[in-house]
């Protein structure tokens, strides 16, 4: 039998918008700011990098 992808157990997100966060720990929390931050950034990096090549593009073509 062949290995099927949908035999992998899924892996839990490391945080979920809007969950129910009164069972975490301090620590915990601190995790998931951490992790939240860097998304932030990642986004904001990428978001800049469409920026810049929407801000190039419109000048090539004058709009």
């Amino acid at each position: 039998m062949a290995f099927m992808d949908d035999d992998r157990p899924k892996k839990k997100p490391s945080h979920e918008i809007g969950q129910d966060l009164s069972l975490l720990s301090v620590a915990e929390l601190d995790e998931r700011v951490a992790l939240l931050e860097a998304e932030i950034a990642r986004l904001n990096v990428d978001r800049a990098a469409k920026l810049a090549s929407k801000s190039a593009a419109d000048a090539v073509f004058k709009r």
